[in-house]
């Protein structure tokens, strides 16, 4: 006999616990439920300062128990198919669980194998990634000697638009002090064709990639990495824009193009879970199919979407969570005690904070216009224009905000 909840959400990350505590905080009679099959919870913001030597891996998670609303079920599955003709969701363990209002938060899945030679030589050797191992990326960065570091940025959509060049610039950083940054050529290989899409952001950014003389390739998709003989195959865009060239070891084979590497950081593909792929509450893509205003399903009125398996077109972030989940829950609420949405609406926030160095950083808060939207509370840090380097900025990045994750968001405070 299946369980029936009010609202059951499926997804334990930032989504939904955010969504979980902040609905249980203003209607604690609501019966509600979790399904979420990890027994840890990750504060993952902070990988590329762990990555970058400056963070613990360690305090990084805590027990998903103790993160759990205390009135919610905690039901530690994983899901399997999602019936929201029928409000029915099946688990790996054979369960069935019915619901009045679905919220799906499932965040996304990396994929591997979607580059070819990725998954042998992934997190082994020189090959890195902040996005599956922090630490193994500290290692490469420690014992690297100089040569080709190169870091690879793929096609949008995938966690944390920034993150590939914050590594990048903390790796440059390490170099210098180790003093091995004039035997080392640091290479950006992206598959864009602009280094941020927010003017105030780009022009800092352009700044400290000329400052540190980092070698940008635009138009460059890694499609296959050959891990025997260290090179990295690109499909490159034809008169691709480049910055600070430098002479490379670049060879070319059956239309890619070939960058020889000593090391490399790369982001394997991130895609939506198998299983909400083969739901019927996906857009052409296998996102999440949610009007981007409401996060209300744009079929299935008692379901909604947020965080990374939206389709909605901003980065994925959790600064995104933070602004989206709000939006959910009194939508939620709303047609709990009405049966209508309420007036609030998600605009499209998210923001990135561009680490560009060890005690700096820029901090890109925008909308889905890419209009730049500094947060006033900043001006409490006494922080006039966050699109400049500032190290109070890194004070908030390192100390502040892992403190406000931890004791207000997943607490479902809104911050």
């Amino acid at each position: 006999m299946s369980k029936r909840y009010q609202i059951l959400i499926v997804g334990g990350g930032t989504a939904g616990i955010m969504v979980a505590s902040s609905l249980l905080r203003k209607n604690p009679k609501l019966q509600l439920g979790i399904i979420e099959p990890s027994a840890c919870h990750w504060y993952q913001p902070v990988w590329t300062l762990v990555g970058g030597g400056t963070y613990s891996y360690r305090k990084s998670q805590r027990p998903m128990k103790s993160v759990i609303p205390r009135l919610a079920d905690w039901i530690q599955d994983s899901v399997v198919s999602v019936d929201a003709e029928n409000n029915r969701v099946s688990t790996q363990n054979g369960k069935e669980y019915r619901y009045e209002y679905l919220v799906m938060a499932p965040g996304l899945k990396l994929d591997p194998s979607l580059i070819e030679g990725l998954p042998e030589v992934l997190d082994k050797g020189v090959v890195c990634s902040n996005y599956t191992d922090p630490n193994h990326t500290w290692d490469v960065i420690k014992k690297f000697n100089g040569g080709t570091a190169l870091f690879v940025q793929p096609p949008k959509p995938y966690k944390c638009g920034g993150a590939p060049q914050k590594i990048m610039y903390l790796a440059d950083d390490y170099f210098r002090r180790r003093g091995i940054k004039k035997k080392t050529n640091v290479v950006f290989a992206s598959a864009a064709d602009a280094i941020f899409a927010v003017p105030e952001i780009a022009k800092t950014l352009w700044k400290v990639v000329h400052r540190k003389k980092i070698n940008v390739k635009f138009g460059h998709e890694l499609k296959k990495i050959d891990g025997l003989n260290r090179v990295a195959w690109f499909k490159a865009t034809p008169n691709f824009e480049e910055h600070n060239p430098i002479a490379l070891d670049i060879s070319e084979r059956d239309g890619l193009v070939g960058i020889k590497y000593d090391m490399i950081h790369v982001v394997p593909i991130n895609t939506p879970p198998d299983f909400v792929k083969g739901t019927n509450l996906v857009d052409e893509n296998g996102w999440l199919d949610v009007d981007p205003a409401t996060l209300q399903h744009r079929r299935f009125d008692n379901v909604f979407g947020l965080g990374d398996a939206s389709n909605v077109p901003t980065s994925k972030t959790g600064a995104a969570i933070r602004k989206q989940a709000p939006v959910v829950v009194e939508n939620l609420l709303g047609l709990i005690k009405s049966n209508t949405l309420s007036t609030k609406t998600y605009d499209g926030y998210s923001s990135c904070p561009f680490i560009t160095g060890y005690g700096k950083m820029v901090l890109a808060e925008f909308d889905y216009s890419k209009k730049f939207l500094p947060d006033p509370k900043l001006k409490r840090l006494f922080i006039k224009d966050s699109s400049k380097e500032h190290w109070r900025l890194w004070v908030l990045k390192k100390y502040i905000l892992p403190w406000l994750y931890w004791t207000k968001m997943l607490k479902g405070k809104e911050v």
